[in-house]
């Protein structure tokens, strides 16, 4: 391990990608448990609650896969990069593939219109920015010695 110190935006980075990770491994495990405390949570009434089951329920078993690998590749990557581990940036490019195969195959999809609120849109963009982002920012902090 270096004895380089690290920069001050390291950990600011750090703590970003565990909270914004964080909030979609969180996200994905409550939907994947179908449970209606979050939905409520993220502002859906039971009406819009039962749609948006219906609708995930219907997806096909590689797109949940895809969304797994994106939010727990990212949640691996922060826990990685705060421990100063360098396979934070595999697990950050796990998290990138996933991202990104889920952005593509929700292009190709028809959302029913009470969902059209709530994800997708302008969020898709936001992750998979921040997907590259993370990505990149492991691989430099990796690549100045400072990762181990």
């Amino acid at each position: 391990m270096s004895d380089t110190k690290l920069p001050w935006h390291f950990w600011a980075v750090g703590i970003l990608a565990l909270v914004w990770n964080g909030f979609g491994a969180t996200d994905y495990l409550m939907t994947q448990l179908e449970n209606r405390g979050w939905f409520a949570f993220m502002g859906m009434d039971e009406a819009t609650t039962d749609v948006a089951l219906a609708w995930i329920a219907a997806q096909p078993a590689w797109m949940s896969a895809l969304w797994a690998l994106g939010v727990w590749g990212g949640l691996a990557g922060a826990l990685l990069l705060l421990a100063r581990n360098r396979l934070a940036v595999p697990a950050f490019l796990v998290s990138l593939v996933g991202a990104a195969g889920s952005f593509v195959a929700s292009l190709q999809q028809e959302v029913p219109p009470e969902l059209e609120d709530f994800g997708g849109g302008a969020i898709m963009y936001v992750v998979i920015v921040l997907a590259v982002f993370f990505t990149w920012y492991a691989w430099t902090m990796r690549n100045r010695g400072l990762l181990h």
